[in-house]
């Protein structure tokens, strides 16, 4: 048995040990045992984090509901009729937690068929890159030469906004409401209230959206926020933006509140989500001796291949200060494995980053708005195409939308490489591919104009913004 620097006993010894079992922590402990490397995962409940439990798994499939839930309700206009859609709510739960338990059974078999010892417990790092495991009033200590830290993150919560899982939650509790209310103020019109907002309304909710800045989607391109909020209030979704909230008072029967926000004004609703995005989980990881830096706002300090202070330590996912999407987590974990091995990997472009958002209509973009671009000093030039013009589009009946993309501008007025993509509408987040490597591959204009588009699709939307960038176009 070996011992650590102060004489405490190491219980086993690893090439790769990972705390946290989420995307970044699996998605490491997995590529490292691909490798070759024998790889320990230390989790403290169950594996797959906050993604698969509380978060993008549970919140598309209830997105998914509420997709079928509106095919069902427009049938009609396609000579279906099926009559008015009833919601089984137990159902969808039941769902919702067998697809869930599906993908924790599968990432099991692939920790197991690679051969990644798994400890079930509450990890932290101590001097020497020594790993406590604490379980039931036993630790275990564990030693590797290489240690990425994982813990993930958790919701943010705002004052005078307390989470009783009644009349106020946050998506964790929200994900496994037992009955949908008849009423909902979201705080918070980011991604994640965007999407719980346009699940609820589409399944018979009451809601209103209350954003502190001057725009919903906050981060996009101002033209696609602007065609979310227009979808939503069309769709009867209140939305009021540059509106903080101030408080909220409970009806002495508790079975609603009155939420105060903006300049004196008032909504009363059955439930409040807070949604105002996450906080790094770094309290528990001990951290004592070692270097290891913790900000003011609790984000574990990295360069730009995720090496912390500490040298052994990375940290990876939303314990960082990246954007906090699950694969940007998994892209960090298997960039913080290549680098343990000396290979020295380029470090990731986080500014060019894909992004999906789930409401409806959905929302996918990488890379610069038309605003960044022009702040970052080029000079852009612009094209933006409606899905309402795009046949498929029309066949699925869901015409809300553009694709924007902003490119260099040449002295001719044409567009040369392609700055950023911004797409709002049908699948669009299945549809970003494309987009993506044109921006990522610094592609120019003429470069994409010239590949053929598949048609009827809505992708060709895409080729039909570019083309006409190059001074030329076919429909618009």
């Amino acid at each position: 048995m070996r011992l650590a620097r102060k004489g405490s006993p190491i219980d086993a010894q690893h090439d790769l040990i990972v705390i946290g079992g989420g995307p970044g922590g699996y998605a490491a402990a997995l590529y490292a045992a691909g490798i070759g490397l024998d790889a320990a995962l230390v989790e403290k409940a169950t594996i797959g984090g906050a993604c698969l439990h509380v978060g993008c798994i549970p919140a598309k499939e209830l997105l998914e509901t509420a997709h079928v839930y509106r095919t069902v309700r427009n049938a009609g206009a396609f000579g279906v009729n099926a009559g008015a859609p009833e919601l089984a709510w137990d159902v969808t739960m039941k769902r919702k937690q067998t697809v869930i338990d599906q993908l924790v059974a599968g990432l099991g078999s692939l920790m197991k068929h690679r051969k990644v010892t798994v400890y079930n417990g509450v990890g932290s790092l101590g001097a020497d890159r020594v790993v406590s495991v604490a379980r039931d009033g036993e630790t275990r200590t564990l030693r590797a030469p290489s240690v990425i830290l994982a813990t993930g993150s958790l919701p943010r919560t705002i004052p005078g906004f307390e989470v009783d899982g009644k009349v106020v939650m946050t998506s964790d509790e929200l994900l496994s409401i037992e009955s949908l209310p008849q009423s909902a103020a979201v705080i918070g019109g980011g991604a994640i209230g965007c999407e719980f907002a346009s699940m609820m309304a589409d399944l018979g909710v009451e809601v209103t959206v209350i954003e502190a800045l001057d725009q919903v989607l906050t981060g996009c391109d101002s033209d696609a926020a602007k065609v979310v909020a227009r979808s939503f209030r069309k769709r009867g979704i209140t939305v009021h933006t540059s509106a903080p909230v101030h408080g909220h008072s409970v009806d002495p029967s508790g079975s609603h509140t009155t939420v105060s926000f903006g300049d004196g004004a008032t909504v009363d609703v059955a439930l409040v989500v807070v949604s105002v995005g996450r906080r790094p989980n770094a309290g528990g990881l001990g951290l004592s001796g070692t270097a290891v830096v913790v900000d003011e706002r609790g984000f574990v300090e990295v360069d730009g291949r995720c090496r912390t202070a500490e040298p052994g330590v990375w940290a990876v996912g939303d314990l960082i200060d990246t954007p906090q999407l699950a694969h940007v987590a998994f892209a960090e974990g298997m960039l913080a494995v290549t680098d343990s091995l000396g290979e020295e990997p380029a470090p990731l472009d986080h500014h060019r980053t894909p992004w999906c958002i789930y409401c409806h209509p959905e929302v996918a973009f990488a890379g610069h708005t038309e605003q960044s671009a022009i702040e970052a000093g080029y000079e852009v030039v612009t094209s933006s195409h409606r899905f309402i013009s795009n046949g498929r589009a029309k066949i699925v009946g869901d015409t809300d939308g553009i694709v924007k993309v902003v490119a260099e501008r040449r002295p001719d007025g044409t567009g040369g490489q392609i700055l950023g993509v911004h797409m709002v509408g049908p699948w669009v987040t299945e549809q970003l591919g494309q987009a993506y490597l044109a921006v990522n591959w610094e592609a120019t204009v003429d470069d994409v104009a010239a590949f053929i588009q598949p048609h009827p699709t809505m992708s060709e939307l895409f080729g039909e913004s570019v083309l006409s960038l190059t001074g030329r176009s076919l429909h618009g």
